[in-house]
């Protein structure tokens, strides 16, 4: 009997529907304030009792990384079926795996013990964040569970030069790939020579790998040091290596041929470099690719190639394109805890397909799954908590520091109407937008009332909040004025059905609002502001797309209004910033960002305002701490005036901030720092995640 066939025969009393009242039953209106996160209450729920809901949302909390080599542990165990092989001679000693210089971890509670499989549910072969997110984290250096401190990963240690041109990492001594052969300098100078400078495999280079334009450079000092060599001050590389960008994670960047290091004793048979062209041409023919490019990426991708070696706690070993997407623990994983167990405890990831996310959130229900977050629908809530006991699980929420779970992203470069380009270009007219949406409503409606009502300003706890001032600037629902601003505009024509017209003659003025089918109900939510805004008399229609259309949609520049999360922006340095135009890809204004991304060679130049801003990010990635906190919040506070973004939600558990927990688990942190910089929930250390029985 098949998964779905399982979740067919869910008992009639699993509804993925709950009233009102049912809700406040459940006390889900009523949300206990924490320490490290906002304090949320709906209107006309402070008077319920602390119930189910109350405990919902706990502290940030999370595993250890021990960088004192005085408490590293002296004697190494590992997983019996491990201790087998070598008794077979089939794997060498855990020693000798693991190398001089373990990554050591301390257990968030325990010390756990070996065994279990681990499910969850995936969407298909273009949902590879769920295994990196889960299980394949190899990055450089990552962060601490609050997200404010760097920690060693595959690194060991670095350090910065004090004119911030010289970056230097230090590598884990007799560290492994997962096929036994040496990690070493090489890995890097072969990524850095034969793939990144490579124009055929990457014909634009990386923006993190440039410094106000000018290129970095890589080179190996010897097999366990390697150097970034900047022409300008780079001060914030480490935080780069520590976030979701394209260098410094293999397993999630290979398959673009970016990832900052690679196998190369086992990619090299795919390069042009190193194979001849008879054995390229013969491996072309059996794997069916048409160019060497398509094959070498494929090749290094940790998703879809089981034979590639990794350095990752987990390795795949049926792809991410069948059916269930199964990973192995690496038996040269670097993880040890600090009772010198190799990591990780749990032996196998096992991913199964959900054929669309009702699916996927019928499993969750049902407690067929032993963690999951993404894809967990907020509106299931109600009916998650109601089947907890039945179902031997529990559900944690983790609101997010990003700012807008929801957001309008105006498109500044729009340029195929110019009526509708004029009017997303001017500000006081966005402005006017943002005053005729009822985010009470929304809230409320589509994330149970869990969210903030305000600006995309990131969570009060991260360093780059700029002030209090601007967590409800220009958000305020006041029909009244948005009037007024759109009629001191010049937008006074109105037809019949009260719709405003356009200055040009051409009828009625129409937004475009581009959704997808995403981790949010955009298209629902968009629906609900097309009947807010009617009251301000702007006609909006909502066209649904699929994700792969809409993505190409804004890269053709053709969008107006697109619906998104602003991920990462708890850590404009840590992520792509999806708060101003920063590359090709943003929906902000995709010329405005290939002229940022070029520096100015191509694109289009955007606005003096933009410019600014754009001239602070760039600056602040080359100046020290202070200074560079000091001008991000000044990035912000541009970003929060202007309101190229018009934020909806912000700050909520909406996306892959609901947790549902086996209660058999141990070791998960009540909290996680939920965001696309922290990967959670592999900023818990899943690989000290395990099974009691």
């Amino acid at each position: 009997m098949s998964d779905h066939d399982e979740v067919e025969q869910t008992p009639d009393d699993v509804t993925l529907s709950l009233s009102r009242r049912d809700m406040l039953r459940l006390g889900l209106l009523t949300v206990a304030s924490t320490a490290a996160g906002p304090t949320v209450f709906a209107a006309g729920a402070a008077a319920q009792p602390a119930t189910l809901g109350a405990n919902l949302i706990g502290k940030l909390e999370g595993a250890e990384v021990i960088t004192d080599p005085a408490k590293f542990p002296k004697l190494f165990k590992e997983a019996p079926v491990l201790a087998e092989l070598v008794k077979a001679g089939k794997l060498p000693p855990v020693q000798e795996r693991i190398g001089q210089d373990p990554l050591v971890v301390k257990p968030l509670r325990e010390i756990g013990r070996y065994g279990g499989t681990w499910r969850r549910g995936f969407t298909g072969p273009f949902d590879t964040s769920n295994g990196h997110r889960a299980a394949q984290n190899d990055k450089l250096l990552y962060w601490d569970y609050t997200g404010t401190k760097i920690v060693p990963n595959i690194a060991r240690a670095w350090k910065v030069s004090p004119d911030g041109k010289v970056t230097t990492l230090s590598l884990r001594r007799g560290m492994k790939w997962s096929d036994g052969t040496p990690f070493t300098a090489d890995d890097f100078t072969f990524w850095y020579q034969d793939l990144y400078l490579n124009q055929e495999l990457i014909p634009v280079p990386l923006a993190v790998m440039t410094i106000n334009g000018a290129p970095i450079a890589l080179e190996k000092v010897d097999d366990t040091t390697i150097r970034f060599f900047s022409p300008e001050p780079y001060h914030a590389l480490p935080i780069v290596l520590a976030s979701v960008w394209g260098i410094g994670h293999h397993a999630r960047y290979g398959r673009d041929g970016f990832g900052g290091f690679a196998p190369a004793h086992y990619l090299k048979q795919f390069h042009p470099k190193y194979a001849s062209k008879e054995d390229l041409a013969k491996k072309l023919a059996d794997l069916k690719f048409e160019t060497w490019v398509t094959l070498f990426k494929n090749r290094n991708d940790a998703c879809r190639n089981p034979d590639l070696p990794v350095v990752t706690p987990w390795k795949t070993v049926s792809p991410i394109t069948t059916p269930t997407w199964f990973l192995v623990r690496n038996p040269y994983s670097v993880w040890v805890d600090t009772d010198g167990n190799q990591l990780p405890y749990i032996d196998r990831i096992r991913m199964t397909l959900g054929e669309n996310l009702e699916v996927i959130n019928l499993r969750a229900v049902a407690g067929e799954y032993d963690s999951q977050a993404r894809h967990i629908d907020i509106s299931k809530l109600p009916v998650l908590l109601e089947n907890q006991k039945k179902g031997s699980y529990r559900v944690h929420l983790d609101p997010s520091d990003q700012g807008a779970d929801v957001g309008l992203f105006c498109n500044q470069s729009f340029d195929k109407d110019p009526e509708i380009a004029r009017w997303l270009g001017t500000r006081e007219f966005r402005i006017a937008l943002s005053h005729g949406i009822d985010r009470r409503q929304i809230n409320e409606t589509f994330v149970l009332g869990l969210g903030q009502i305000g600006s995309a300003a990131p969570g009060e706890r991260t360093l780059y909040f700029p002030g209090p001032e601007y967590r409800t600037l220009h958000t305020a629902y006041d029909v009244k004025r948005a009037n007024e601003m759109l009629d001191k505009l010049g937008l006074t024509k109105k037809d019949g059905a009260g719709y405003r017209l356009r200055t040009d003659g051409g009828g009625r003025l129409r937004l475009s609002l581009t959704t997808y089918v995403g981790f949010l109900p955009f298209t629902q939510i968009a629906e609900m502001i097309v009947e807010q805004w009617k009251k301000i008399g702007i006609r909006g229609e909502v066209q649904e797309m699929e994700r792969g259309l809409a993505t190409a949609r804004t890269q053709a520049n053709e969008h107006q209004i697109y619906f998104e999360t602003q991920w990462g922006a708890d850590n404009m340095h840590g992520h792509s910033p999806l708060f101003f135009p920063a590359n090709s890809l943003s929906p902000l204004g995709p010329l405005f960002g290939v002229w940022y991304s070029s520096a100015g060679a191509k694109g289009k130049m955007p606005p003096p305002r933009m410019r600014e801003l754009m001239d602070k990010y760039r600056k602040s990635f080359g100046v020290k701490d202070a200074e560079r906190v000091r001008l991000a919040k000044e990035v912000w506070k541009i970003a929060l005036d202007e309101l190229w973004l018009i934020p909806v939600v912000s700050n909520s558990p909406a996306s892959q901030g609901v947790r549902v927990i086996k209660t058999s688990i141990g070791n998960v942190p009540s909290r996680l720092w939920n965001s696309a910089v922290s990967d959670n929930p592999h900023i818990a250390h899943t690989e000290t995640w395990f099974f009691r029985s």
